[in-house]
């Protein structure tokens, strides 16, 4: 769609800084910053920690710091105060990566932003290192045009995709660093590309991984197989356990029946989304929306057996893997925790000996819509996106902050704004961020922040 221009000062300053933002965006793109040492180096992450606080104090942030949290990982904080008065607003992003994943599907180097098609591509350019450009571009504006209204705390994460808890622990033991009267998590993303959108509930996660022994070793097929008892065949009718006919998610005494009652998503367009090859069926039950947003899913996301090339005609002794399982509002991951470990032991077939290790945990989160911010959000985005009215939807998606912070901080409204549309393909290959979307969520942010100051002085 053709963006309409935008009548706005805050807009043209906006405008005239995006040459500024996609250089900085290129500088924090080429940082390796998975937060997973045995895939890539701990000084790429603490580098983007750095270069992130530096940006904050260049900014005139005070109290900048870097601090460690318990899961190894390192968060940047900083604080800029506001008039006198004024209430305080938290930014949320997060700096950390997922891993490229296959570097031949990379149309250009995963760590190098490059333009192509309108659009820049890089790992992280959308989720979420955008995210805290999109902040900077705010705040920049709002300094050239008459100052920033509130006081504004600065958060950003080193091991969001980890799902390790650093910060979310950090932050219970620390809870006055974070208190704010409102929180907005750039995290997340429009609907559709020029369809303003803000997030309405996050589906909260679990993540597992099971392992299956019968051997000792491994054993010659020819020798031993058809009465030894193969590791990796137990492992797969584990797994296999986890989904029914049509491919839902069944796990033991977790409930898969709920309907999402607001923006729906069709099929065609979901299809077009994920790119679902033709033929080939979508799985599960109800609507997408349902299964998306409403409903628990499970995903393997990763097995450890012998590779095709090299592979050896053996009985295998031990199979293990990791299962991501997405927990919609409504239920408790805790909770969805145990049956899910009961299940994956309940199911291991053939007495084989199974163990199970939780390896990160997220509550779900449902947001307020009709809070006082979302009203200020809405003119906002009216005013960035004209003639588009804001939309609610869920993401499916898990950011376990939020429901930290809505437990510590109850009388603070959380906003889920971003710019992790689909054409972004976040954790996927050849992610990628519209700098369009970046400019006018940028500009939205700014005019938030200036309405919801206006709002707080009655």
């Amino acid at each position: 769609m053709t963006a309409q221009p935008i009548a706005e000062p805050i807009a043209a300053t906006v405008a005239s800084l995006m040459s500024r933002a996609k250089a900085e965006l290129t500088e924090l793109v080429a940082f390796q910053s998975v937060a997973d040492p045995a895939q890539f180096p701990r000084s790429e992450c603490e580098a983007a920690a750095t270069w992130v606080a530096d940006a904050l104090r260049s900014e005139g942030f005070t109290d900048v710091s870097v601090f460690d949290t318990p899961d190894g990982s390192q968060s940047v904080y900083g604080y800029l105060p506001g008039p006198e008065g004024a209430p305080t607003v938290l930014l949320y992003a997060h700096y950390d990566v997922q891993p490229p994943l296959d570097l031949a599907g990379w149309d250009s180097p995963p760590f190098e932003l490059t333009e192509r098609d309108g659009r820049w591509y890089g790992r992280g350019a959308a989720d979420c290192k955008g995210g805290f450009i999109m902040h900077l571009l705010a705040l920049r504006a709002l300094k050239a045009n008459g100052g920033v209204p509130v006081g504004v705390k600065v958060i950003v994460e080193g091991s969001e995709e980890q799902g390790t808890g650093g910060l979310e622990r950090y932050a219970e033991a620390h809870p006055e660093l974070l208190t704010a009267d409102a929180i907005v998590i750039g995290d997340t993303g429009n609907f559709r590309v020029g369809l303003p959108t803000v997030t309405a509930s996050l589906r909260g996660m679990t993540m597992l991984r099971v392992q299956v022994d019968t051997l000792a070793g491994n054993l010659h097929s020819g020798q031993f197989g058809g009465a030894a008892p193969d590791a990796l065949a137990a492992l797969i009718r584990v797994l296999d356990s986890l989904r029914a006919e049509d491919g839902s998610t069944t796990v033991d005494g977790l409930a898969a029946d709920a309907e999402w009652q607001g923006l729906q998503y069709s099929e065609e367009d979901f299809r077009r989304d994920a790119r679902v090859l033709d033929g080939v069926e979508l799985i599960g039950s109800g609507t997408v929306a349902d299964r998306l947003w409403a409903r628990p899913a499970v995903t393997v996301i990763g097995i450890d057996c012998p590779p095709v090339v090299g592979a050896t005609p053996s009985v295998q002794a031990t199979a293990r893997a990791q299962i991501s399982l997405r927990v919609p509002p409504g239920q408790d991951a805790a909770e969805a925790t145990k049956l899910l470990t009961a299940h994956l032991q309940a199911h291991t077939p053939w007495g084989a000996r199974v163990t199970v290790e939780q390896v990160g945990q997220g509550q779900p989160f449902q947001a307020d819509v009709a809070s006082p911010a979302y009203t200020s959000m809405a003119e906002a985005l009216a005013v960035a996106y004209p003639g588009e009215e804001m939309q609610a939807a869920g993401m499916g998606g898990s950011i376990p902050l939020c429901s930290t912070l809505g437990a510590l901080y109850p009388q603070a409204e959380i906003l889920l704004i971003g710019l992790s549309e689909p054409e972004a393909q976040i954790h996927a290959v050849n992610e990628s961020v519209s700098p369009e979307e970046l400019e006018r969520m940028s500009v939205a942010e700014a005019l938030f922040l200036r309405n919801y100051a206006r709002s707080k002085r009655g």
